[in-house]
C-alpha cells in the first residue's frame, strides 16, 4: 500500500515538507509505503469552469501540474495534502490545482482516505485545514483524523521541527491512516494511544 503526500508549498524543502515527513514516519512505522509529490514553483491556472473535462475526462489544460496530480491521487491507496497557510487559507496555487483536479476526478477518488495537514506562524490553521478537508467530504472520501487538528507552527522548517506536539500529531496521523488501510483490507486494528507531548506557542 502506498500514501500520496502532496506538498502544496512553493518551498520543496519547509515547513510543509517538514510535517507531512513526520507523517510518512508514521505510515512506515505500520508498514505502509509513502511517495511525495511537489506541486513546484510554477504558475499555475484557475478553472475556467468550460466544462470540456467533463467529455475529456481531465482537465483540458495539459501546461501544469493538475492532471499528473489527480492520476497520482487516483493511483494511490490514500492521500495527505499539506500547504502553507497563507491570509488564514491554503496556498492559492495548491487549491487552483486540487479544484480542477478534484473537479475533473473525484469519481476516481471515492473512498480513499484523505487526509489535510497544515503549517503557519502563528495563526490561520484551522480555517486553512477545514477548507483543505473539503475536498474530501464532497468526493466520497473518508477523511482521516490525528491525536489533534492537523497543524504544525514554525517560520522555518527547523522551527516546525521544534513543534514537538505537532510533529507528533503529524506521526499519529499517519498511524491512523495506516491503519485505517490495514482496516479497509480486513485486517487491521486500531492505533494505540501515546503519550501526548503537549506544548504552547513558545513551547
Amino acid at each position: 500500500m502506498k500514501v500520496l503526500l502532496v506538498n502544496g508549498s512553493p518551498h520543496k524543502d519547509g515547513c510543509t515538507a517538514a510535517a507531512l515527513a513526520q507523517v510518512a514516519v508514521g505510515l512506515g512505522s505500520l508498514g505502509v509505503d509513502s511517495e511525495v509529490f511537489w506541486i513546484g514553483r510554477e504558475p499555475v491556472r484557475g478553472c475556467i469552469a468550460c466544462g470540456g473535462c467533463r467529455k475529456a475526462g481531465k482537465c483540458v489544460f495539459e501546461d501544469d501540474p493538475a492532471n499528473a496530480l489527480a492520476d497520482r491521487i487516483a493511483g494511490a491507496d490514500g492521500v495527505v495534502i499539506g500547504s502553507p497557510v497563507y491570509y488564514a487559507g491554503p496556498n492559492g496555487a495548491l487549491t487552483a490545482l486540487l479544484d480542477r483536479a478534484f473537479y475533473s476526478r473525484s469519481a476516481d477518488f471515492a473512498g480513499k482516505p484523505g487526509a489535510s495537514v497544515v503549517s503557519c506562524r502563528r495563526g490561520g490553521a484551522s480555517a486553512a485545514f477545514d477548507r483543505l478537508n473539503k475536498y474530501f467530504t464532497i468526493s466520497r472520501m473518508p477523511v482521516i483524523s490525528s491525536c489533534y487538528w492537523n497543524s504544525v507552527h514554525g517560520n522555518t522548517a527547523q522551527q516546525a521541527a521544534q513543534d514537538l506536539e505537532g510533529m507528533q500529531v503529524m506521526r499519529e496521523l499517519g498511524k491512523n491512516m495506516a491503519c485505517w488501510l490495514e482496516f479497509k483490507a480486513g485486517r487491521g486494528t486500531p492505533a494505540v494511544d501515546q503519550p501526548k507531548a503537549v506544548t504552547n506557542f513558545i513551547r
